[in-house]
């Protein structure tokens, strides 16, 4: 039977990328998106698919459509966005998951929240598990982000508790690939974008603090997986790739893969910045059989080629 599926954020980076598997996956798909941080070029290219259908809407306000499965991937995800407006960046965590789960209690659909390694904050314990409660700032300048979803995750959970609801929860690490803003803040979209200008790369701090990179289609591949598993597994997983890096390390890849002259220049470590990021994928492999197969190398090479043809 087809299945009608909803993704809220669905015109941007991560959502569009799942509106255009779930079509290939033979899906109906319902996108919803305010276009804050997303964008109609995202998805310019799905307008005709009869299968495809836009709602401009904004998830802290209800929603009144019919769906089998829901994915909640609404909110601004990066820095420089979440920190412009932080009380609508905590309003869409925890408005729009409320919004989003009364609609699956309503009509009966399991509901994907598309939460974020940053419930960790600046980590204790490294590599990441789930079981890991977070080192979180409730009240510094990106807590309106890691809280909100922290937060959304609670609600998640309790409606599970308290209304039997089918939930699937995952935290994304620091993903990458084609759509993503160039000018979003994230180390990825900077590092590529100072490349191919050649003007100076900034590294932050020292250069010893470590991410961990996850290619878009892996990415995409696991959300999928978890919405298809078991009911009653209910998370939370994490995804991600558990391959570190320090800053200075990334840095020079880019720079080797750009062929660009850049130099790296060096300010101070925003606040709250985490010092080691990298996750724990045990759970993912166990029990959704889930790993990255795409290399660094390879895509970084179709993210380059993508920011070479915006520029």
């Amino acid at each position: 039977m087809e299945q009608r599926v909803l993704v809220a954020g669905g015109a941007g980076f991560l959502g569009s990328h799942l509106c255009d598997a779930l079509l290939r996956d033979g899906a109906e798909v319902i996108c919803v998106d305010n276009y804050y941080t997303g964008t109609r070029k995202n998805i310019t290219h799905l307008l005709d698919d009869r299968a495809f259908e836009i709602v401009r809407h904004d998830v802290t306000f209800p929603l009144y459509v019919e769906c089998d499965q829901i994915y909640n991937l609404a909110c601004p995800a990066s820095p420089i966005h979440y920190q412009c407006d932080p009380v609508q960046t905590t309003k869409t965590s925890v408005h729009g998951s409320i919004n989003l789960l009364g609609l699956a209690r309503r009509v009966r659909a399991p509901i994907l929240l598309a939460s974020t390694s940053e419930v960790y904050g600046d980590p204790t314990v490294h590599p990441q598990h789930e079981d890991y409660w977070g080192n979180v700032n409730p009240i510094g300048p990106r807590s309106c982000y890691d809280e909100g979803k922290r937060c959304a995750e609670t609600l998640f959970f309790d409606y599970k508790r308290q209304h039997s609801l089918e939930i699937k929860v995952v935290r994304i690490f620091n993903t990458y690939g084609p759509r993503m803003s160039p000018d979003d803040g994230r180390v990825v979209s900077n590092f590529i974008m100072q490349a191919l200008k050649g003007d100076d790369i900034t590294i932050f701090g020292d250069g010893t603090q470590t991410r961990a990179f996850c290619y878009v289609d892996d990415m995409i591949d696991g959300l999928m997986r978890m919405m298809r598993s078991p009911r009653g597994f209910a998370g939370p997983v994490n995804l991600g790739n558990p391959h570190e890096l320090t800053m200075l390390e990334f840095a020079e890849k880019i720079i080797e893969l750009t062929g660009s002259q850049s130099r790296l220049v060096y300010k101070p470590l925003p606040e709250d910045d985490p010092q080691q990021r990298c996750p724990d994928i045990g759970r993912a492999r166990d029990n959704l059989d889930w790993q990255p197969r795409t290399s660094l190398e390879d895509g970084l090479a179709e993210t380059i080629r993508y920011f070479r043809e915006r520029l």
